[in-house]
Formats: structure tokens, C-alpha cells, sequence
């Protein structure tokens, strides 16, 4: 099945119920003052990031939710309910954008990251509020206010440790179903892999997310070739192997590199300062006098590398050693808490909210000493 990571859809929340106009009659009153209710509150609509989903399919079959229209007011003073809310889970690692403006609203990193997406309409106000001293006997009464809508365009990018890019048929499939249970198509032509396949792999003790991504071609940053609507994906793994089959020429494989850090920084300049380890593919089809002769040659032009065969399991081993002790650091970093946007204002009302208390201490204060 295909990685579905782009959808656009229509949030709206729920319109708040209308105010009641209504009047006391009983018997012995002939004069019973309103007792129409206030509608109720529409329906908000909310994102929750969950680990249990992984691809936006659901998201392309129903495009419209929306939060529940809130119970009109009613007579003997009874306010209509408040429409129910609705939680939309999206998978963790997607992001929000206005499909009108482009502006990145929402990115949902972490699990259990919830967001108000659409808040729902007031209720209006029954007659009863409208009463006065003056007008005893309102007929008044306001509609609720409608819902909030937005178009939105959401964007998926996987949340992976390990990130495996390439030019096309490097090896990268194979070495993902060797150390995963992860099953991507693997074949000797080009461009067998048509969207990312992620697996978990485990090792040492540890365990780690790889994610497998297109095969990458020269200009896939300006949309050439398959990769370009992959390469998003690669701004969210830590550390980057860098695939490269060993079998041409050194030349040859020497530009291949360039090629794809090329295209990494043309895409985003900082890709190219995440950690990256270049790994040279399909030893087992070279004999031992030619895969030393390369190595020496690759090393002599400063390109290091881990140098391994998926198929004969040749310094796979190794390789996993490395990206376990990587991830033993990882789990030992402290993770820094990053300020968002919601934050700044929670902490800027509170200081606002803060201010005005001490304002009016200071106020009632002053007034308490007065003769």
C-alpha cells in the first residue's frame, strides 16, 4: 500500500444554538415575565498526534469534519446543550498548513500533542437576558454565531531515526529488509521503491526507526525524478546514510555523492549539517584485490564510509554497532523543550492577567486607607 502523505481537507466547527423567546404562562400568572434559554455552544474540532496511525490515507476518502451544531434555547428557562466536540487523531510527525495562505499553522511532533483547530460559535442569548426593569417583557432574543472553517492542507513526514538516501538502486531496500522485518520491493532496476517504507530495527539492545526513501537523480530538488516529493522526509531523521553502490567506476562514484549532497542542500542547506555516514553497497560482487583497490582509492579522496554487502551480511554488523551506540547517546540527551507559539501566549496572557490583579490589590489597597 501506498504512503499517503498529503491530504487537503475542511474543518468546521459547530454553530452555537439560537437564543429563545418564550413567556411564563401558568395558571393564576397572567403576567409571567421571559424564560427563553440561551442556545447552547457549538462543537469545537481538535488534532490529537497519535503513534497508532502512519499515513493520511483516512484523510483522502473524508475531506470535511466538522464539531456539532449546539441545542437551541428553550422556554421554562432551559439553555440548549453545547454541541459535542471532535477530536481528529493525525499521525505524530504531521504538519498543518492553510491551504489558502501556505503558512505552516500546526506541527505535531510529539505523541499526544493536542491542538484547537476550529472553536465553536457562541450560543445566542435568550429573551430572558434581555429583561430590565424598564422592559419587563423583551421579545428579544440573538441567533448563535456560526462556526469557524478552514481549508487546510496536511503534510506528513516521518518521524524516523535513520534516514537512507541514494541514487536509485544503491542497495537501500535490500539493507532495510535485512536488519527489519520491514518488506520494501526489492529488484535490480531503478526506481523499484515508489514511497518511503519505514522499519523498526533492534539491536545490541536497542531499538531504532529507518526509514527507506526513494531513490534520489540529479534535479530531484527542482521536482525531477520520483524523489522530490520525498525528500520533506528527510528533515525529520537524525542521521542520514548515505547509500552508494561501489561497482562503477571511482569517478563515478565520486559524483554519485555529490549528486545527492547537492540535491540535500539545494532542497534545505541544512540537511547537509545533520550527521551523515556514507555507506558503500554490494561488495560481495567485487573480488578482493579490486574492493581494496577502491578503498584505498575512496579513502586516499577523503571519502569514509562503512563498506558492506546485504545480501552476504558483510559489515552489516558493524554498521548496526555504530548506529546502536548512536541511538545509547540519544536516549541520554536531555530533551530540550522548545517554546510554541500557543506557549508564548499562555505566558503572555498570564503576565497580562498577573499585572492587571496586582493593578487592582494595589487599587483596593489605596482605597481601604482613605478617611
Amino acid at each position: 500500500m501506498a504512503l499517503i502523505d498529503e491530504a487537503k481537507i475542511k474543518v468546521v466547527s459547530g454553530a452555537g444554538g439560537d437564543g429563545c423567546v418564550s413567556f411564563r404562562r401558568e395558571k393564576f400568572v397572567p403576567n409571567g415575565g421571559p424564560n427563553g434559554g440561551n442556545g447552547g455552544d457549538g462543537g469545537s474540532v481538535y488534532f490529537e498526534a497519535t503513534t497508532n496511525r502512519s499515513s493520511l490515507q483516512d484523510f483522502r476518502y473524508q475531506p470535511l469534519y466538522s464539531g456539532e451544531r449546539g441545542q437551541h434555547g428553550m422556554g421554562k428557562d432551559c439553555d440548549g446543550k453545547k454541541g459535542q466536540d471532535r477530536t481528529i487523531q493525525v499521525p505524530v510527525g504531521t504538519m498543518v498548513f492553510s491551504l489558502t495562505s501556505g503558512e505552516l499553522l500546526y506541527d505535531f511532533s510529539q505523541p499526544g500533542q493536542t491542538q484547537l483547530i476550529a472553536e465553536g460559535g457562541k450560543g445566542g442569548r435568550g429573551n430572558r437576558t434581555f429583561a430590565t426593569s424598564v422592559n419587563r417583557a423583551p421579545r428579544k432574543a440573538t441567533p448563535g454565531r456560526p462556526g469557524e472553517a478552514f481549508d487546510l492542507r496536511l503534510e506528513l513526514r516521518l518521524m524516523a531515526d535513520i534516514g537512507l538516501v541514494g541514487l536509485p538502486n544503491a542497495g537501500k531496500s535490500t539493507f532495510l529488509s535485512t536488519v527489519s522485518q520491514a518488506r520494501p520491493k526489492v529488484a535490480d532496476y531503478p526506481f523499484t521503491t515508489l514511497q518511503p517504507h519505514l522499519g523498526m530495527v533492534y539491536h545490541n539492545h536497542q531499538g531504532f526507526a529507518v526509514a527507506d526513501l526513494p531513490g534520489l537523480i540529479e534535479g530531484a530538488s527542482e521536482g525531477a525524478g520520483l524523489g522530490h516529493r520525498f525528500l520533506k522526509h528527510v528533515s525529520r531523521n537524525r542521521v542520514l546514510l548515505h547509500f552508494v553502490d561501489i561497482t562503477p567506476s571511482v569517478e563515478e562514484i565520486e559524483q554519485n555523492i555529490a549528486i545527492i549532497r547537492k540535491e540535500l542542500e539545494a532542497f534545505d542547506p541544512e540537511l547537509l549539517k545533520r550527521e551523515q555516514k556514507v555507506v558503500f553497497t554490494k561488495i560481495d560482487t567485487l573480488d578482493e584485490a579490486d574492493l581494496a583497490e577502491k578503498q584505498s582509492a575512496l579513502l586516499a579522496n577523503n571519502h569514509q564510509g562503512y563498506f558492506i554487502s546485504s545480501q552476504s551480511g558483510l559489515g552489516v554488523k558493524e554498521l548496526l554497532n555504530d548506529l546502536a551506540d548512536l541511538c545509547r547517546q540519544w536516549n541520554k540527551e536531555p530533551v530540550a523543550e522548545k517554546a510554541t507559539k500557543q506557549d508564548v501566549e499562555e505566558d503572555s496572557l498570564m503576565s497580562d492577567f498577573q499585572a492587571n490583579q496586582t493593578r487592582q490589590n494595589s487599587s483596593h489597597e489605596t482605597g481601604a486607607s482613605a478617611p
